[in-house]
């Protein structure tokens, strides 16, 4: 036990306190969702409960390994990532889910590769632009940073249009973490701005439709925003203290799809109103900006260009489902972080604690495990 104290004693607390503190809540509320239907330990809280307790496991080992290995297996690791993305659309384990041909059925479950492609992404875009740091102040050497991005994220967007905005949001973070020319960055973001008309005519029609329905909300016709409609329901109607602990109507009388999972957070103001909604946001700023502070604070170009990418995947996906709960976003099936439903999910964020709490104990001096 002191041995595990002394791991983690100059570690940043929110990095390892708040994990478990979010699996509390996120088995809680997957009690909460089962509950109307009489069923308090249901598939779902079991499967939340394992994917947690994997988890777990998964950080006490990757934190104690030596996470630079990682720089030398960059080809094998792209190889794998874009292999592994495409994974769905083999035709014995391919699955369609929510419109997107993303998940692969692997018999007990079904699983999205892009969870993991995420952290692989996160990882190869570190050694990359570690290894190209003072190579990004021209168009040239940028657009060989995109070519070597391109792949991975295209394949994504194919299917699934909110993940391949959390890999943008990634790339986008790393790259200003790097050192690139803000003038030529922001050159490039006016010419991707004035771009979005003709990229929105490149997507599928259930893509475009959401997209649609974000801009008519009150076109209730379009099926899209039936679901924001009543998770705004749900959220306004949480009042300021909530409604109580497994006590939501909207959620009990069935009115909110993919209530566990896509519009958990609307569930939690719904039963525990905007304070409980308050001290949720708080506590995942918290953990992005603990992230932050241990970027600047990691002396390794490398680590420090990972954490700044897992910075960017949470930030991008605790925006993007708070703002689609509330209809500030368009809806994306993204998952809120350590809350939502989902063993992908679930693993592949602990996973990124594992690194992350990895990274950190290195830059504080402590002997690795070999």
């Amino acid at each position: 036990m002191g041995y595990i104290r002394g791991l983690f004693k100059n570690i940043p607390k929110p990095l390892y306190i708040l994990p478990v503190v979010f699996a509390v809540i996120s088995i809680v509320m997957m009690l909460s969702t089962s509950y109307d239907d009489g069923i308090v330990i249901s598939r779902t809280v079991i499967v939340q409960t394992a994917a947690y307790i994997l988890g777990f496991a998964a950080v006490f080992i990757i934190s104690r390994m030596n996470y630079s290995v990682l720089e030398e297996i960059q080809k094998p690791l792209y190889i794998f990532s874009v292999l592994f993305l495409l994974t769905p659309y083999l035709p014995v384990i391919g699955v369609e889910q929510y419109g997107a041909r993303s998940w692969i059925n692997i018999g007990i479950t079904t699983f999205q590769p892009s969870e993991i492609v995420k952290i692989t992404f996160v990882i190869l875009m570190a050694i990359y632009l570690n290894k190209h740091r003072d190579e990004l102040n021209h168009l040239k050497d940028f657009f060989k940073a995109v070519l070597y991005a391109a792949p991975i994220i295209l394949i994504v967007l194919k299917d699934d249009f909110g993940s391949a905005a959390v890999f943008i949001i990634i790339f986008i973070a790393m790259i200003l973490f790097a050192g690139i020319d803000l003038k030529l960055f922001g050159k490039i973001a006016l010419v991707a701005v004035i771009a979005i008309p003709f990229l929105f005519k490149l997507l599928d029609a259930y893509q475009q439709q959401r997209i649609t329905a974000f801009l008519y909300p009150n076109d209730l016709s379009i099926p899209a925003n039936y679901q924001v409609w009543q998770s705004k329901v749900a959220i306004g109607s949480g009042g300021l203290f909530g409604k109580g602990l497994f006590n939501g109507e909207i959620k009990d009388l069935d009115f909110l799809p993919v209530r566990n999972s896509d519009f958990i957070f609307s569930v939690i103001c719904e039963e525990l109103g905007f304070i409980g909604g308050a001290i949720l946001i708080g506590l995942l700023v918290w953990f992005v900006i603990s992230l932050l502070k241990l970027s600047f604070d990691v002396k390794d170009g490398f680590g420090s260009l990972v954490v700044i990418g897992f910075l960017g995947m949470f930030a991008a996906q605790i925006f993007e489902n708070i703002a689609m709960c509330m209809g500030f976003m368009p809806v994306t099936g993204i998952t809120l972080p350590f809350i939502s439903y989902g063993g992908s999910s679930i693993l592949s964020n602990m996973i990124c604690v594992g690194i992350i709490l990895n990274i950190a104990i290195s830059n504080r001096g402590v002997a690795f495990i070999r």
